[in-house]
């Protein structure tokens, strides 16, 4: 009986951890990408002489053409630095053309650098605005929205080294200038100000919004947030392309506010931003630090939607003959974690580390990221960082994984007089419970301890298939040989003998062409199995027989850099088990069992 409770308990445990996995994967399939329409008309712009931006025709062609097409349609200013290049359209002042310079699309390094913003009238419009709001004060005369055009009146290309100022008169006494400046990163400086030469004041609002046209390609996961997101005064705010940008519980601004659509608006007091983000790539737009807004996350209804996050800035008074002026920020780049730590400290804004979705594990989502990254910058190598990281949690869990293994020692040690219980009382089963629970309690044994160290397990799992998931440190990083990229696939299969035999296997799915690393985790799996012999039960032994390579299926297309740490789980986890029951008395004959389990199913066979 003893011996049936140790072996049910194992069970148990890794009965667990497989329903988890299967029910990650259900639950957490990638979709089907959306059908893309190129005949559909893109959503309009917002006109400059409205309350707030609404809808009007930006001269954009219907169908979309190719992006140098649509880059040639307006004049414009190049963007030039070591992390991002591109350009600004002087129609509207938009920041429309931009890539990333340190990051290409696949591991080929001849590859296209990766594209973040792209104009109207080409393919994936994705792009920054910036204007301002009439009041009811007054009649200001025309303002600038997205289709303005400006003139340079100070700089040439935008560096680092160089801002570049636009300038727009609206003819009835207002002179609007935006500066826009760039640092060595990814983050713009806009500053938008209006010169009052007229005898009376005016009341203006500066805005500034990010537009995305139809819903991106890209999204795999619900286990990663791509869509709207920000912060508001310390809270979260997301927002997924295919909830209408809705949610429950938040205050919103009057209806003539947020005329043309679906819109939900957030009075931030002190401290926010939003913007945009994909797996590896976000957009926000930051005030200065304590500058209150409205955060506006809006859906304008189309055959191709077009999705905004705006940030809507309090109403000025320009007195006769001054000038007013706002400062916002605009980040547009990787979400290196280190890059946005610098920046949050920076502009003192708050959260916007949780552009990178943490997850609701992000009590250990964060930690363990950043102990990795620590790791590897001491090492270099992400993949032998990972492994660094397993023998520091497992040193960590090492206290509670000694006390089970030692439970599970004397559980081994009391079989005999467990056995001796079971014949005493015979079919009477609560004459057996009671004494079985008498002898736990008289030699201090918690059967159900063994199944601590995978419970355990189980959120440590979860934390760090989001690390390899969302960050963008593990995109494209390499270990060894094979394994360039430890956030994909082990790239090698079995089918061709891991590249082996010359045979192309793209075509079988992931889950079944398997590499060199999840067939090292099905066996080192199968190795600890090894340590205890094989239970009596025949349904026991089925499911101890093809745990092992269950998993390694179903881990199998899982990231390489998740893998790599199970395996090295499982041979620490073997060497602790194997040392502590020798401590304790306990007869090891690890290749013992391994020759039984041979030997059955050569019985088996014949």
């Amino acid at each position: 009986m003893g011996g049936k409770d140790d072996t049910r308990n194992l069970i148990l445990a890794a009965a667990l951890s497989m329903m988890v996995v299967v029910i990650w994967q259900m639950l957490f399939a990638p979709p089907p990408p959306p059908p893309a329409d190129p005949t559909t008309t893109s959503a309009q712009e917002p006109s400059a002489t409205a309350s707030a931006p609404t809808v009007g025709a930006d001269g954009a062609p219907a169908v979309a053409q190719n992006r140098a097409g649509a880059l040639e349609r307006t004049e414009r200013v190049q963007i030039r630095s070591a992390s991002v290049s591109g350009s600004l359209s002087l129609k509207g002042g938009r920041i429309d053309d931009l890539h990333l310079e340190d990051y290409r699309e696949t591991l080929d390094p001849t590859s296209d650098t990766v594209i973040l913003l792209n104009p109207t009238g080409g393919p994936n419009p994705y792009y920054a605005v910036y204007g301002w709001l009439r009041t009811q004060d007054g009649d200001p005369g025309p303002l600038p929205g997205a289709n303005t055009p400006w003139q340079i009146e100070n700089g040439a290309d935008l560096t680092p080294d160089s801002p570049v100022t636009l300038v727009w008169d609206n003819g009835e006494g207002l002179i609007f200038r935006r500066q826009i400046g760039l640092d060595d990163r990814y983050m713009f400086t806009v500053t938008q100000s209006v010169e009052n030469t007229r005898d009376s004041a005016v009341a203006l609002a500066a805005y500034g919004y990010l537009a995305r046209r139809g819903i991106p390609e890209g999204i795999q996961f619900f286990i990663s947030h791509e869509g709207a997101v920000g912060a508001a005064d310390g809270i979260n705010q997301e927002f997924t392309y295919e909830d209408g940008w809705m949610s429950e519980g938040m205050d919103t601004l009057p209806s003539s506010v947020l005329e043309g659509g679906l819109a939900e608006a957030i009075r931030v007091e002190q401290n926010g931003w939003l913007g945009f983000t994909d797996k590896y790539w976000a957009t926000a737009m930051v005030p200065e630090a304590g500058q209150p807004f409205d955060a506006v996350y809006k859906m304008l209804p189309a055959a191709v939607p077009e999705f905004r996050t705006e940030m809507r800035l309090p109403v000025a008074s320009v007195a006769a003959g001054e000038t007013t002026a706002f400062t916002t920020h605009l980040f547009a780049g990787a979400k290196e974690f280190e890059t946005l730590a610098a920046y949050e400290e920076q502009l003192g804004a708050e959260r916007l580390t949780y552009l990178i979705d943490w997850g609701w594990f992000y009590f250990l989502t964060r930690p363990i990221f950043q102990l990795l990254t620590y790791v590897q910058g001491f090492i270099g190598n992400m993949g032998w960082s990972i492994i660094v990281l397993t023998l520091i949690i497992k040193t960590i869990l090492s206290p509670l994984a000694y006390k089970s293994f030692v439970s599970m020692s004397k559980m081994k040690k009391l079989q005999p007089e467990m056995e001796k219980i079971k014949e005493r009382a015979g079919d009477d089963k609560q004459k057996l419970q009671s004494e079985m629970i008498e002898l736990y309690k008289k030699e201090k044994v918690n059967p159900a301890s063994g199944c601590l160290p995978i419970l355990f397990q189980i959120p440590i799992f979860f934390a760090l298939y989001k690390v390899f998931f969302v960050t963008i440190e593990m995109r494209h990083a390499p270990f060894i040989g094979w394994i360039e990229d430890l956030s994909a696939p082990d790239p090698t299969s079995w089918m061709n003998v891991f590249g082996l035999l010359p045979y192309d296997v793209s075509w079988a799915p992931e889950i079944i062409s398997i590499g060199v690393f999840p067939v090292l985790m099905g066996v080192t799996m199968w190795m600890q199995q090894k340590l205890n012999p094989a239970p009596t039960d025949p349904t026991q032994q089925m499911i101890f027989a093809w745990m092992p390579w269950l998993f390694m299926f179903m881990l199998g297309s899982f990231a390489s850099g998740l893998v790599i740490y199970w395996c090295a789980n499982n041979v620490i986890t073997f060497a602790q088990q194997y040392l502590i029951m020798r401590s304790q008395g306990v007869e090891v004959d690890f290749l013992g069992n391994v020759k039984s389990s041979f030997k059955r199913k050569r019985q088996k066979a014949e």
